[in-house]
C-alpha cells in the first residue's frame, strides 16, 4: 500500500501538486506536518528528485527534527543523501559559515585585510547585545534610565525586521528618542563588525544580503534547491520573505504551508500580509485548504472557530472533525487569582488520578497570556504536590557558569569577540581589575584594535603595572594554548615555549614546568604570579586522555540521568533536540568557482568543509575548567549553590560529548547553544506543563486550561487601541483553544491583584468569552449568580459589582455559611485526592497559606527579587459600628484567628482586609463578616 493512501483527499492533492507555487491553508490540527513530510517523500520516491535538491524551513528545532525523522522513516533506504530540513536561523548560519566572506570589501589601507565578517563569526545572544549597547551608551554619555538598553535593542530589532538601516531609521524618525536610537544603531553595527559578531536578526539580514549581492552565491543556491517548502508561513517576517523569494528563483516551486488564523508573532516582526497576499506574489499559485481536524472534538472546534470568525483579516476555513460532540467547554469564574490557580490544580489532580486508573498517560497544560501569571499556578501545584514543568523559564545556557564557559569557547573561536572576552578576562578572578580593563578599552578605542589586540599591545609595550601585565600575559597564554589545541598544534607551541625558556627552566616528565607550582597554586585572587611578583608561566602540557583521573567527574552526578536537555521546574534536564545534529547535506562548503554537478564531488567537498579538530570541544572545556581552576574554586565555596553550578558545568561537558558523537565542530556546538529557543524547552513526558500561549503553538494536550480571560490581561492592555492588535489577540485565543484535544476549560478571576496596588482590583470579563456560543459552555464549580436569580453561565458578561450587592464577598469562597461542616472542605478534598493517587495522607496545607504575605515574599526571594513585608499600623481605638482597626486580632467562624490589615470606609459599608495565617488575605464586608475580637 502506498503511503499516499493514508492521506485524505485534500492532503493528497497538496502532496501531489508539486510544480509551481502552492499555498496550503492548514487549519489547526489538520495534519500539516504529515503533508510536508509526505510531500518531500513523494518528490523523492515518485518524482525522482534528488534529496539534496529539497529545502524545507520551519521555525523551531523541535519541528525540524520531527520532520527529519518522519522523512527518514518514509524514504530512509532510498538514498544516502538527505533533504535539508532546518530552521530559518540554522539554515542562514550554515549559509553564512560557507559564503559570508563573499560580502567582504577590500580595505582602502594598503596591507590591511578586507573589511567585513569572516567565517569564524560569533553569534551574540540577548545579554551580549545588551552589553554592547550599554558600553556604547556609556561612551556617548547617554542616560540608560530614560532610554534603556533593552528598549534600544527592541527598536533596533524592529528596524532590522523591516530591513531598515540606521540612515533610513533616522530619516523616518519623528522624535528625538528615535534619532538617538538611529545613532546607537549605527554604533552598534560598527561594534558588532569590529568583534566579528552577528546577532539573531543579522543572521537573516546578512543571508538575504548575501544571496542578493553575490550573483555567484545566488546562482549556486538557485541551482541546488529546486523545491522549497516553508512551514508556518504566516509567521515569516520581511527578511525571511525576501530570502524565500530569492531562493525560489525562476522555477517558483514554492510550497508555503500556514494558517492566517494562527499568526501571533507580529511583535517580533511577523507580517500576516505574507500569507494574505501570496497570490499577488505568485499569480499562478494554487490554493489548497486542509479543513479536517484530527485533534479536537467538535465542541472545541466550534467554540474556537466562533471566536476567530470575528476577525476581518483572514481567508477563512470551515474546520470539521469526525470526533463529533465531546465534552462541553468548561467555564470557571473564580473570585480571585489564587482561587483560579487552586481550582486548576484540584481539577488536574483528579484528572491525573482518573487517567492513571484507566491506564492512560495524562497530559495537561495551563496556558496564560503573560509569564508572570505562572507564580500562582506554580504555588497551587506545589500545594497539591503535583510535579510540573514550566516552559520559558531560566534557560540552561543563560546560567552564569555556563555563559562563562561558552564565552571562553567564543574567545577561542574568535579572539576579537570583545564582549565575550570582557566576561572571562577576570573569571575566575586573576587580578585584572576595572582600572586595567578601562585602560585596555581606551587603548582599543584610540588604536582601532579589538580588546584582544589591545591586550597584546599592552603586554608588548608594558603599558600597565607589572602585576597586571603578568595576569594579562597568563590569560593570553591560556587562550593561545586552547586555540593551538583546537588547531592541532599544541605540541609544537609547547615545544616552542620550552625552547624559549630552556636556559632558565626545564620541563617535568609529566609536561608541567618544573619550576612552576601546580595549576591550582595561585594567589588569593587566582592570579598566576610567582613569589617575586613576576610572571608565572601558565603553559601546561595537556593530554585529554588524562582527564579521567582528575578529582572531578564530568559524568552524570549520582542519582541523575546523563541526558541533556531543557530545564524542568526543579532544575532537572530533559532531552533536547539539536540544532545541527543532522548529517543532512545541509550545505556544500566548496569554493564557488569549483562547483561541480556530480554528487560524489559534492559530498567530498562538503565533508572537507570543516576539518575535524584534533581535540574535541569537550576536551577543550575540560582543559579550560582545569587551567582556570573554576570547579576547584566552587568546591572551596562549599555551598549548595556552588555544587549545583558544578553539576551544570558537568552537564555542559556532557552536552559537548554528545556534540562530539554527532561529529560537530566547535562552531556548530556554539551555534546550537545560541539558537536554543523556549519552544525547544517543552518536555513531552511532563504530565503538567505551564506555559505562555505563544510558547504553546504547535503543541496539543488532552486537557487544557486557558486562564486569565479578562480585559486588559487577555486581550492585553497594550493591544486595546489598535484593531489589528486585537485581531492578533483573538488569533492567540484561537491558538490556545485549539491546543485542547478532549477537554478545554476557560477561567477568569473576578478580582485580580495588579502591579503597584495594595488590594486586588475588579476585572472585566474578556470579550473572547462573549464570543463563545453559550450552548457550548458548561459552568464548573459553584454557581456564581446573585442571590434570588437563576442566570446561567453567561455570567461571563457580569461585572465584579454583582458580587457585592446584598451579600458578603470573600476571595476564597462567596458562600460564607458559618457552619463548621464547610470549614476546611477543600483541604479534605486535597487529602482525598492524595489518598486516591497513592500519596501519603499527610496534610498538604502549609503552616501558612500559599498566598500569604510571608509566602509571597519567600517566592520572590527564591528568584532573587526583593519583596518587603508591609508593617501594620499601630492599633487605634475602635470607632463605627464594629470598629475593627488595622493591627487588631479578630476571629472568623471559618478562617479562624487573623490580624486586620486594612480598613476601607466606616459604618454599614465598611470593608476590612484580614490576614489569616492559614488562608492568606481576605477582604470582608464588616457587617456580614461575623467577626469577633480574638
Amino acid at each position: 500500500m502506498s503511503f499516499l493512501d493514508q492521506l485524505n483527499p485534500q492532503q493528497r492533492e497538496a502532496v501531489e501538486t508539486t510544480d509551481g507555487p502552492v499555498l496550503i491553508l492548514a487549519g489547526a490540527g489538520s495534519g500539516k506536518t504529515r503533508v510536508i513530510t509526505y510531500r518531500i517523500a513523494y518528490l523523492i520516491e515518485h518524482k525522482g528528485v534528488m534529496p539534496e535538491a529539497i529545502l524545507a524551513m520551519t521555525f523551531t528545532n523541535k519541528a525540524a527534527a520531527e520532520m527529519g525523522e518522519r522523512v527518514d522513516k518514509l524514504v530512509g533506504g532510498l538514498s544516502i543523501a538527505k533533504p535539508v530540513i532546518s530552521t530559518f536561523h540554522s539554515f542562514c548560519v550554515r549559509m553564512l559559515r560557507r559564503d559570508i566572506e563573499a560580502l567582504r570589501i577590500p580595505s582602502t589601507v594598503p596591507g590591511q585585510p578586507p573589511i567585513g565578517h569572516t567565517k569564524s563569526f560569533v553569534i551574540y545572544d540577548e545579554s551580549d547585545q545588551q552589553s554592547v549597547v550599554k558600553s556604547i551608551m556609556k561612551r556617548l554619555g547617554l542616560d540608560d534610565k530614560q532610554l534603556t538598553p533593552r528598549n534600544v535593542l527592541g527598536r533596533i530589532s524592529w528596524a532590522k525586521n523591516h530591513m531598515l538601516d540606521p540612515q533610513e531609521l533616522y530619516l523616518q524618525s519623528a522624535d528625538p528618542k528615535t534619532e538617538k536610537v538611529a545613532h546607537l544603531y549605527e554604533e552598534y553595527r560598527k561594534e558588532l563588525r569590529k568583534a566579528n559578531a552577528l546577532d539573531f536578526d543579522d543572521l537573516l539580514l546578512e543571508a538575504v544580503r548575501l544571496v542578493k549581492s553575490a550573483p555567484q552565491v545566488r546562482e549556486y543556491y538557485n541551482k541546488r534547491f529546486q523545491y522549497l517548502l516553508i512551514d508556518e508561513y504566516q509567521d515569516t517576517n520581511r527578511p525571511q520573505y525576501e530570502l524565500m523569494r530569492t531562493l525560489a528563483g525562476d522555477r517558483h516551486n514554492v510550497c508555503a504551508v500556514g494558517d492566517e488564523d494562527q499568526s501571533i508573532y507580529s511583535w517580533r516582526g511577523a507580517d500576516i500580509r505574507n500569507i494574505l497576499e501570496f497570490e499577488q506574489d505568485f499569480p499562478e499559485a494554487k490554493i489548497i485548504r486542509l479543513e479536517q481536524n484530527y485533534r479536537s472534538t467538535q465542541n472545541i472546534l466550534q467554540a474556537a472557530s466562533a471566536v476567530v470568525a470575528n476577525n476581518v483579516r483572514r481567508k477563512g476555513k470551515n474546520l470539521w472533525t469526525s470526533r463529533q460532540g465531546g465534552t462541553k467547554i468548561g467555564y470557571y469564574e473564580a473570585p480571585d487569582g489564587e482561587n483560579e490557580a487552586l481550582f486548576a490544580a484540584d481539577w488536574i489532580a483528579r484528572y491525573i488520578r482518573e487517567a492513571n486508573e484507566r491506564g492512560e498517560t495524562p497530559r495537561a497544560a495551563v496556558l496564560y497570556r503573560t509569564n508572570s501569571q505562572s507564580r500562582l499556578f506554580e504555588e497551587a501545584m506545589r500545594r497539591y504536590s503535583l510535579k510540573y514543568h514550566v516552559v520559558g523559564g531560566f534557560s540552561f545556557y543563560e546560567r552564569a557558569e555556563i555563559k562563562d564557559m561558552i564565552s571562553y569557547l567564543k574567545v577561542i573561536q574568535n579572539p576579537d569577540d570583545s564582549i565575550s572576552l570582557l566576561r572571562v578576562v577576570n573569571t575566575p578572578a586573576r587580578g585584572i581589575g576595572k582600572g586595567t580593563i578601562d585602560t585596555l578599552e581606551q587603548l582599543a578605542l584610540e588604536t582601532g584594535l579589538s580588546l584582544w589586540g589591545a591586550i597584546g599591545e599592552a603586554v608588548k609595550r608594558q603599558l600597565l603595572p607589572p602585576r597586571a601585565v603578568a595576569s594579562l600575559k597568563s590569560f593570553r597564554q591560556l587562550i593561545e594554548d586552547a586555540r593551538s589545541m583546537l588547531a592541532g598544534t599544541f605540541a609544537e607551541q609547547l615545544e616552542e615555549t620550552a625552547g624559549r625558556e630552556q636556559n632558565t627552566r626545564s620541563l617535568d616528565s609529566d609536561g608541567r614546568l618544573a619550576s612552576e607550582p601546580a595549576v591550582s597554586a595561585r594567589d588569593d585572587n587566582g592570579n598566576g604570579v610567582g613569589d617575586d611578583g613576576g610572571e608565572a608561566v601558565d603553559a601546561t602540557a595537556f593530554d585529554p586522555g588524562e582527564f579521567g583521573n582528575f578529582s572531578f567527574d564530568f559524568g552524570a552526578a549520582p542519582g541523575e540521568e546523563a541526558n541533556i536537555g531543557s530545564l524542568d521546574s526543579d532544575g532537572t534536564l530533559a532531552s533536547e533536540p539539536s540544532v545541527s545534529a543532522r548529517d543532512d547535506n545541509e550545505l556544500d562548503a566548496r569554493p564557488l568557482d569549483s562547483a561541480r554537478d556530480d554528487n560524489a564531488s559534492q559530498r567530498d567537498d562538503a565533508a572537507n568543509a570543516f576539518p575535524a579538530p584534533t581535540v574535541a570541544t569537550a576536551d577543550i572545556l575540560k582543559f579550560l575548567i582545569d587551567r582556570t581552576g573554576y570547579i576547584k574554586l566552587l568546591e572551596e565555596e562549599d555551598s549548595p549553590e556552588a555544587y549545583s553550578r558544578i553539576e551544570n558545568l558537568r552537564e555542559l561537558v556532557n552536552a559537548a560529548m554528545d556534540s562530539k558523537d554527532r561529529a560537530e565542530t566547535m562552531d556548530q556546538f556554539l551555534d546550537h547553544a545560541a539558537l536554543v529557543a523556549d519552544a525547544d524547552d517543552y518536555d513531552e513526558r511532563a504530565q503538567i506543563t505551564l506555559m505562555s500561549l505563544h510558547a504553546a503553538k504547535g503543541l496539543e494536550f488532552p486537557l487544557v486550561f486557558l486562564s486569565g480571560l479578562e480585559e486588559g490581561l487577555f486581550p492585553h492592555s497594550r493591544t486595546m487601541l489598535v484593531p489589528e492588535d486585537i485581531e492578533e489577540e483573538r488569533r492567540l485565543c484561537y491558538v490556545g483553544m485549539t491546543r485542547a484535544m478532549d477537554q478545554l476549560i476557560l477561567t477568569r478571576a473576578v478580582y485580580r491583584r495588579r502591579y503597584g496596588t495594595d488590594l486586588p482590583e475588579a476585572s472585566v470579563p474578556s470579550r473572547f468569552l462573549e464570543e463563545v456560543p453559550g450552548a457550548l459552555l458548561e459552568e464548573l464549580g459553584s454557581r456564581r449568580t446573585r442571590a434570588g436569580t437563576a442566570t446561567p453561565v453567561r455570567s461571563a458578561g457580569r461585572s465584579a459589582a454583582d458580587y457585592d450587592e446584598g451579600r458578603h464577598y470573600s476571595y476564597e469562597d462567596e458562600d460564607q455559611r458559618s457552619a463548621w461542616d464547610r470549614a476546611g472542605s477543600r483541604d479534605s478534598h486535597v487529602l482525598q485526592n492524595r489518598r486516591d493517587m497513592g500519596h501519603p495522607t499527610k496534610p498538604t496545607v502549609a503552616a501558612r497559606a500559599y498566598n500569604s504575605i510571608e509566602n509571597i515574599a519567600e517566592f520572590f526571594a527564591s528568584r532573587g527579587k526583593k519583596f518587603s513585608v508591609p508593617k501594620t499600623a499601630p492599633v487605634e481605638e475602635p470607632t463605627g459600628k464594629r470598629g475593627f482597626r488595622p493591627g487588631q486580632r479578630v476571629r472568623h467562624p471559618k478562617y479562624g484567628e487573623g490580624t486586620v490589615y486594612q480598613r476601607e470606609g466606616e459604618g454599614e459599608e465598611a470593608k476590612i482586609t484580614v490576614q489569616f495565617p492559614r488562608f492568606g488575605l481576605k477582604k470582608l464586608v464588616e457587617k456580614y463578616a461575623q467577626l469577633e475580637r480574638a
